[in-house]
């Protein structure tokens, strides 16, 4: 969401700082890549430390890996036999990601996987704990019943992008795919009654939902 410079700043301020490799991360990431945006970035990365050091997942999925900022915040709440599988479509950005995974300390932690995620998912074969959803926004909802039946119960989904920049209030006919994408994956949600689910205004904004 939209916020002042100054209570950004503020907020930023008065939150937990970004470690040093996330700080180069972020930086590199704005530099070399295309899209930086997609990042996490530091407040939104805070958000999902601080989710997983409550939740403690021992298996953690992620759809959208991009440059493994939020894959390496989610693993420091990681239990200690804990692993994070997260899945990218870019190949091109493997040589990118690997060498902060492993500054990060996390290379025996975060395994990745780079193809089409809705053809990983079922070759998995796990049970998550925590499953982070930021792909394709034209995909969530089969990201979602691809992956709803391996959450346990009482286990989370975190859906990133759900306000697209304020884009979800737009009249239908004016959507794009990606946004109606957002907006039909938000009612179907909406409508299950296997999860609970509230949405944070954090960045763009985050569905949190936990499996009944």
């Amino acid at each position: 969401m939209n916020l002042s410079q100054d209570i950004e700043k503020y907020i930023l301020d008065h939150s937990e700082p970004e470690s040093d490799i996330l700080r180069e991360l972020n930086r590199e990431t704005n530099v070399h890549i295309y899209h930086p945006r997609m990042l996490s970035g530091h407040l939104q990365g805070r958000v999902l430390k601080m989710l997983s050091s409550m939740i403690k997942p021992e298996n953690v999925l992620e759809i959208g890996t991009y440059t493994g900022y939020s894959a390496i915040c989610l693993a420091e709440g990681l239990q200690p036999n804990g692993k994070i599988h997260t899945i990218e479509i870019n190949d091109e950005l493997e040589d990118f990601i690997r060498p902060y995974i492993k500054k990060a300390g996390f290379e025996n932690k975060i395994i990745l996987h780079f193809g089409d995620a809705l053809k990983i998912i079922p070759t998995l074969n796990i049970n998550f704990d925590l499953v982070f959803i930021d792909g394709d926004k034209r995909e969530y909802i089969e990201y979602y019943n691809s992956i709803i039946n391996s959450v346990i119960k009482g286990g989370y989904i975190i859906a990133d992008n759900v306000l697209w920049d304020g884009k979800v209030t737009e009249s239908n006919e004016n959507m794009d795919e990606q946004t109606l994408g957002i907006v039909n994956f938000n009612k179907m949600v909406q409508e299950d009654i296997r999860v609970s689910n509230v949405i944070f205004p954090i960045r763009d904004g985050m569905m949190i939902m936990q499996k009944h």
